[in-house]
Order: C-alpha cells, then sequence, then structure tokens
C-alpha cells in the first residue's frame, strides 16, 4: 500500500487496484474516553457541529503528525478499510514533506507500524509527485516541482531521482481558509466557520484579476447583534485576503531559484514548473507564478491524486527503496 497522508486529505493506493480511498483527515473521537466515533468524510460533517465530549479534528498539522494517538487510529482505519484480515499487515509506503525533521519522520513510521503495517518506507512528496505526474526524474536533468497542500508547501529541484535543493514552508490551504476568516471579522464583523472560508475560497478566490470579477453570499453571525447575517462578498476582497500566504508562497519558489545551480536552473527555464497539490487549483495561480518567475509552468495531470499516484508507482521497487533509504519493519 502507499498512504499520502496530507493535512487536509488523506489518499490510500493498493498495487493492482489502485486509489481505493481519498477522504479528509479527520477523526471524530471522545475527550473524555478517546473512544473513536467516526474517521474520514463522516468525521469532517461534524467540524463545527459536536456536543461537548466529542472533538472532530485533524491529527496532522503542516505535514507532520499533531497528535500521535488519533493518526495511529485514523491509519489502522484506512488499513483495515481497504485490506481484508489475511492482508492486515501490508508493506507500506508514506509520503513525507521533504522538510520534516528525523524526530517527525521516527513519528510517522511508529504510528504506521502500531497501525498495522509490516514494512514502513517514507518517499518524499516532492519526488512522488514528479513520479505521479509522469517525469522521468532518473536522468542528469532538473526538475522543479511546487507541491501546495494543506499544510506546508514544498518547492524541491530533482535530479537523478534524488533532490537536490528544496525548501518547505508551513504555509497551504489552511492559511488561506483562515486569512478569509480574519478578514470577514475585521471587515464585515463577521464570524464563520472553516469550511465556509473554503468553500468561499473555492467559489471566487483566485490569484490574479478575474473577467470579470465575481461575488458570492456569505452567511454567518455577526459579531455585534449575535444574529444569523448575510453579505454578498466580492472576489477582490477574497483576493485582498489570501495576498498575504499567496505572497509567502511564491516568494519561496524565488528563492529556491535563486540558490539552484545554474546548470539545473537553465533545465529548469526550458522545461517549466510542475504544480502539484490541492493548492495548486486555486484560480490563476499558475499565472501568478509564471509572471513572477519568468519560466513556464504546468500544472499536473491530476494535482490532488499525483503524489499517492508516483507513491504507488513506486511499491514495485520496494525493496530497492529500502536498502537505499530508511525503512522500519515490525519487531
Amino acid at each position: 500500500m502507499a498512504i499520502d497522508l496530507g493535512t487536509a486529505n488523506t489518499l490510500v493506493y493498493v498495487g493492482g487496484r489502485g486509489i481505493v480511498v481519498s477522504e479528509p483527515s479527520v477523526v471524530a473521537s471522545d475527550s473524555r474516553t478517546g473512544r473513536v466515533h467516526a474517521v474520514g468524510a463522516d468525521a469532517e460533517r461534524m467540524i463545527g457541529r459536536t456536543p461537548a465530549t466529542i472533538s472532530a479534528t485533524r491529527p496532522l498539522r503542516h505535514g507532520v503528525i499533531a497528535d500521535f494517538d488519533i493518526t495511529e487510529e485514523m491509519l489502522r482505519y484506512f488499513i483495515r478499510k481497504v485490506l481484508d484480515r489475511n492482508r492486515a499487515h501490508p508493506r507500506l509506503i508514506v509520503c513525507a514533506p521533504s522538510g520534516v525533521t528525523e524526530v517527525e519522520k521516527r513519528a510517522v513510521e511508529e504510528a504506521s507500524l502500531a497501525a498495522g503495517a509490516r514494512r514502513v518506507h517514507l518517499i518524499e512528496e516532492p519526488i512522488a509527485a514528479a513520479i505521479g505526474a509522469g517525469l522521468d526524474i532518473a536522468e542528469p536533468v532538473g526538475r522543479m516541482v511546487v507541491d501546495i497542500g494543506g499544510g506546508t508547501s514544498e518547492m524541491a529541484v530533482i535530479s537523478l531521482g534524488g533532490i537536490a535543493l528544496s525548501r518547505s514552508v508551513r504555509v497551504g490551504g489552511y492559511e488561506m481558509d483562515e486569512a478569509i476568516t480574519r478578514y470577514l471579522r475585521a471587515e464585515h464583523a463577521l464570524a464563520i466557520g472553516s469550511q465556509t472560508a473554503e468553500a468561499i475560497k473555492i467559489a471566487i478566490g483566485s490569484a490574479v484579476a478575474l473577467q470579470p470579477e465575481e461575488t458570492s453570499e456569505v452567511r454567518g453571525r455577526h459579531l455585534i447583534t449575535g444574529l444569523p447575517t448575510q453579505i454578498d462578498l466580492r472576489s477582490e476582497e477574497v483576493r485582498a485576503a489570501i495576498g498575504g500566504p499567496l505572497r509567502e508562497i511564491v516568494d519561496a519558489i524565488k528563492d529556491t531559484l535563486e540558490q539552484t545551480p545554474p546548470e539545473l536552473t537553465g533545465d529548469i527555464a526550458r522545461d517549466g514548473i510542475l504544480l502539484a497539490g490541492g493548492g495548486t487549483l486555486l484560480r490563476g495561480f499558475p499565472e501568478l507564478v509564471a509572471a513572477e518567475t519568468g519560466i513556464p509552468v504546468f500544472l499536473a495531470t491530476s494535482p490532488l491524486t499525483c503524489v499517492v499516484t508516483g507513491s504507488g508507482q513506486a511499491l514495485d521497487h520496494f525493496d530497492q527503496l529500502s536498502r537505499s533509504g530508511s525503512a522500519r519493519g515490525r519487531k
């Protein structure tokens, strides 16, 4: 199996079957007993709607484990969901951000083994994204991958099957959602939830000016009266709200290019930058990156799934990966 354990969504790939699970990385559990009530899509529907004794949380923050026990339960749920009891201890490839520390890597490995995996190998997300997008990463050619997820954004330059240079910033789709929430509180005295903010971003959010600009009805609670309120929000306002996180991401891309060796930079300027991850689906984002860097930009065929697809393709080489990198097994 291969698992893309993301801050926003978890995708599972099973050898010979393809992608079999794509669900939110959310777990609803009892705060007193720790008993898990729901995982994935069922748990996401509970966010902001649970009684006091049940909390619906995301156990990963910025691409790494924030709650070990809940992550273990979530992994166990997904493994058991797709495998029968006779194959309950699979060999597992797990995607990890390129900027994680050794302690954070160890946490992912330990959680995977505790959830039932027989052996675990970590693969860096930019490498997996490049494989899933169909790039030949084994060539002595520089390739740049930008992967924007819910909690992290990664920029990596790949050559000869490895990462020559990488940068990871803990800014992603959730920071954009939080920026929209803050803007509405400050400018319209309107309180909204995280799911509403994400819906606004998808509906009228953009990285560049739209022709024509758009508006959307937004419902929330007025901070002064405390009553349900509806406003008309303009796309220009959303673009201004998410401008800060977008600027951080673009600056990180430019910094990575500045530090790239000249020969690899020439390859990237010729072949372009690959965009992957759900955050790159923001309207106008490819155009913004192309304008800021002066380099051609192309979107992966399936930005949301190319990381787990690449990890799944790497399953055929599990033994070679284990010999060349870190792999841990059950004692």
